[in-house]
């Protein structure tokens, strides 16, 4: 049984107040990169509009940071998923990528992207079955490399493309 409901949660454009928040749900998520406060502060307020905060009774229950790429205007790019533990199996994520998506903002998209390492089977979970829900193509390539672009400190992270978008 979960710890909370998923029709307790709400989910809303992120404020910038929301920064600190998310800074703390990232380092609880692993394998997620820690970004600096800083960077989270910019997620919750230049991306605030292609980005979704999911909200229990004031607590940051999940975040999405993506934006839209400036040389693709019509592809949405998902920087990170963050789900807390307790409101992990409720489909939250799957929901906040279709809030974002619904938005009048993300109304030319016709891709969404992102990267994923071989690893990460939450996430390829989640983007697959996402695309196998909408229904959508799903391509993969080498975004960034472990040794060409990490030198080594990061394992390669795949670029996962669905679209177009129905």
């Amino acid at each position: 049984m979960h710890e909370i409901e998923k029709q307790e949660i709400v989910l809303r454009r992120p404020v910038s107040e929301d920064g600190v928040a998310l800074f703390r749900l990232i380092q609880h998520c692993p394998p997620l990169d820690v970004n600096s406060l800083y960077c989270n502060l910019l997620h919750c307020s230049h991306f605030a509009g292609t980005s979704v905060a999911a909200v229990e009774r004031d607590e940051l229950a999940g975040f999405i940071s993506g934006y839209i790429i400036p040389e693709q205007p019509d592809t949405l790019f998902i920087w990170q998923v963050a789900v807390s533990e307790k409101a992990r199996g409720l489909g939250l994520a799957t929901r906040m990528l279709k809030h974002i998506l619904q938005r009048p903002h993300c109304a030319d998209i016709a891709f969404l992207e992102t990267t994923i390492t071989g690893d990460n089977r939450a996430s390829w979970a989640l983007f697959e079955g996402f695309a196998a829900k909408i229904p959508a193509a799903v391509s993969t390539s080498v975004m960034f490399d472990r040794e060409l672009h990490f030198a080594g400190r990061h394992e390669t992270e795949q670029r996962v493309r669905i679209g177009p978008l129905p």
